[in-house]
């Protein structure tokens, strides 16, 4: 709906002054002659919104002007009440804060939404740990957080393989995966990735950075993830499996299915990815004979090799 649309313009404007058409367009996703009919409405409507020309201009509006509009529809309320039960608020410390936000949003609603928001909280729980997780310690998380916040350089002491390395970080975010932190800092030129149970030390220092310009969090974080499922090693073996086989692969961590060359009614040919030789042997001698590997020769060896050793374990 357009109504919605120029609600979401004036938004925009407030968050991000200078916006130029093509962003709002992308944003909205829409073409840049509709967001020009939108300024024209919105400007015809008496809202002060103006554009600047040149390398640092877009849309702006009037400075000191801030809309009165804060509606939320019922599908933005119930996103809202489902991130009660988020993992990553009860790390930060801040459950208590969010259920108080939580029953102030509520106080706010109209009487037609406060009974649907209060039983979307009874119907719908997120619960995002997996069934055998290890909780991870994460003592200087507050510290790493307020330093995010607050712009200042972080002092922290870091637990790698062969010790400890100390370095002064700009922190420049947090990312939680799952249930694992992660600080995403920078160190003199480059952009790198702490685990936050690693951390051993942390301290905020006195001395504030400036945040690179361009940086978005998860514009980084999606290529970094790229970046590292690309280098991981790759291993591809080509097996025959049950279909009882074949969702117990689709589930496995370590395991891709990279195409399917041929089903039948009993058995399905495909292509996996396992990483490592050992990790196909070690996945595959797992579900016995409702797989069999096809190539290469020498998995099928090694599978071959590690079933006698076994034999001969319980003979």
């Amino acid at each position: 709906m357009r109504a919605d649309r120029l609600l979401s313009i004036l938004l925009l404007l407030q968050r991000q002054p200078g916006m130029k058409t093509r962003e709002i367009a992308k944003e909205l996703e829409v073409s840049e002659r509709s967001v020009l009919r939108d300024m024209d409405a919105l400007s015809a409507a008496g809202i002060p919104v103006y554009a600047k020309r040149g390398a640092a201009g877009g849309w702006y509006l009037a400075e000191g002007y801030r809309s009165a509009l804060n509606g939320l529809s019922k599908e933005e309320m119930m996103a809202l009440l489902m991130l009660s039960s988020s993992r990553a608020v009860e790390d930060l410390g801040k459950s208590r804060a969010f259920e108080r936000a939580i029953w102030k949003l509520l106080s706010a609603l109209p009487m037609s939404y406060r009974s649907e928001a209060e039983q979307v909280r009874e119907k719908i729980h997120v619960d995002g740990a997996g069934w055998y997780e290890r909780k991870e310690t994460t003592p200087y998380l507050p510290v790493v957080q307020e330093a995010v916040w607050a712009e200042r350089k972080l002092r922290i002491e870091y637990k790698k393989d062969e010790g400890t390395a100390e370095r002064v970080v700009n922190p420049l975010g947090l990312v939680v995966k799952g249930a694992i932190w992660y600080l995403v800092a920078g160190v003199d030129e480059d952009i790198r990735t702490y685990r936050v149970s690693r951390i051993v030390r942390a301290q905020m220092t006195e001395e504030t950075f400036r945040r690179p310009p361009t940086f978005r969090l998860a514009e980084h974080w999606e290529q970094s993830m790229r970046k590292f499922k690309a280098a991981l090693p790759s291993y591809s073996a080509v097996i025959r499996a049950t279909a009882v086989a074949m969702q117990r692969l689709e589930s496995e961590r370590y395991v891709r299915i990279l195409r399917i060359h041929s089903q039948d009614d009993d058995r399905t040919t495909a292509e996996a990815d396992f990483e490592t030789l050992d990790t196909a042997c070690s996945v595959l001698l797992g579900c016995g004979p409702d797989v069999t590997v096809l190539e290469p020769a020498e998995l099928r060896e090694l599978i071959v090799s590690r079933a006698r050793d076994i034999l001969a374990q319980y003979a």
